[in-house]
């Protein structure tokens, strides 16, 4: 009789709740993985852009030479290609001995978390050729911008119409690749790439009005 009263219901399972958050097909990329070369590309190019044209405004405000402010200008861009290559390759190489050494004091961590951790390590070579190659092409703006105008005032104002151009689309380029706000990323590049132009040029036309 007992095993004639053992009644069994079936429930269907509903496996569209369980996975009502998720999107089949959909695939997740984290970004930070891009945050190794594009600090340094971003930092590179937002450098060799603002440094640069604010070396060759200041020149420009006491020489109305073109060569001169070429001149500078290519010098600037040698110079601090080199420099932002060298310093990435030590900065980023020093936080890699420090990773490496945390991750050697924890090596009661699981074998996949410590494979992971070593593919999210930062790469010096990597860093410090973005930044060298960003700071070039970041520092060709104001160049070619003043390359072939003769006339002084027309000269200064394209190239700031150009660094201005060029300073909101990396920042712009710089906020897409890593998925922040566009906006605000372009405001922040352009306004500190403003200050740094019109400091270098009125304290270079203060000290030249000088005499110093």
């Amino acid at each position: 009789m007992a095993a004639q009263n053992d009644i069994q219901l079936t429930i269907p399972k509903d496996d569209s709740r369980t996975n009502e958050c998720q999107t089949p097909n959909e695939e997740f990329f984290d970004y930070s993985q891009r945050a190794q070369w594009l600090r340094a590309a971003v930092l590179g190019a937002n450098d060799g852009l603002v440094s640069v044209a604010s070396l060759m405004m200041g020149i420009g405000a006491v020489k109305n030479d073109v060569s001169v402010m070429i001149l500078t200008g290519f010098a600037g861009l040698v110079a601090g290609a080199c420099s932002m290559a060298i310093g990435e390759f030590v900065s980023v190489y020093s936080q890699l001995d420090i990773e490496v050494a945390q991750m050697k004091r924890e090596r009661t961590a699981e074998e996949n978390n410590e494979q992971c951790a070593k593919e999210n390590l930062p790469n010096p070579i990597q860093a410090a050729f973005a930044s060298a190659l960003a700071f070039s092409l970041g520092a060709l703006v104001p160049l070619l911008a003043a390359s072939f105008i003769g006339d002084y005032k027309v000269r200064l104002a394209v190239v700031i119409v150009a660094v201005t151009v060029a300073l909101v689309a990396f920042g712009g380029v710089g906020a897409v690749l890593g998925r922040t706000p566009v906006v605000k990323s372009c405001l922040r590049v352009l306004i500190g790439g403003w200050i740094a132009m019109a400091i270098t040029f009125g304290l270079t036309k203060l000290i030249g009005s000088s005499g110093l």
